[in-house]
């Protein structure tokens, strides 16, 4: 199903983050009732960083209000991902601008281990990539993955992703460098993938 540009339209994003709702996921945006969640999320063995060399309640803290400033400042936009009626903190999705329009964009996403191999992610992924391509205005979005995380490479190779190459050594933790896997997606290949998001901003 394809977005409505006048539904997406409605309100500028960079104004104000709408919350995107599917069957399993609720987005919103991050504040900072959300630290505490975060904390964990971001201190697991295989999470994405985010840019965070170290993970502390007040590193994470600055995280949030630096993705709201990122946000109004047009340089990306920061989701988490709840769950289930309490609205349970359970992921972090991030995408950033990798040129001046917005054109292309890279994201990350974590996701709690019990989340993962639900639907969560892919609900997450297709929320993201309709609001970035209709909302945001994106062409192509990029993903980079450590090679040895089987599990992601293989959620995005059944999102539609194309895998475009290694990058060799291209990521230092722990004091060891890994290789990633780089992976795109392009609007004129979203298709079925799309995802109503223009009708929910609070």
């Amino acid at each position: 199903m394809s977005i409505s540009s006048s539904a997406a339209a409605v309100s500028d994003w960079r104004a104000e983050l709408p919350t995107l709702a599917a069957r399993l996921v609720v987005l919103r945006e991050p504040t900072s009732q959300d630290v505490r969640p975060l904390v964990e999320l971001l201190s697991l063995a295989d999470a994405c960083r985010f840019g965070l060399d170290e993970v502390s309640d007040l590193l994470v803290q600055q995280f949030i209000a630096r993705v709201r400033q990122d946000r109004i400042t047009g340089l990306g936009f920061t989701f988490v991902v709840t769950i289930g009626p309490a609205g349970a903190v359970s992921g972090l999705v991030q995408v950033r601008q990798l040129d001046p329009s917005f054109e292309t964009g890279e994201w990350e996403c974590i996701l709690a281990p019990a989340q993962r191999g639900t639907g969560a992610f892919l609900e997450t992924a297709r929320l993201v990539g309709s609001f970035a391509f209709d909302a945001v205005g994106a062409h192509r979005l990029e993903s980079r993955v450590l090679l040895q995380n089987g599990r992601a490479n293989g959620a995005l190779r059944k999102l539609g992703a194309v895998q475009e190459g290694i990058l060799r050594r291209s990521l230092r933790r722990g004091g060891e460098y890994l290789d990633q896997v780089l992976w795109s997606l392009l609007k004129e290949d979203w298709g079925h993938r799309w995802l109503p998001t223009g009708s929910r901003v609070h």
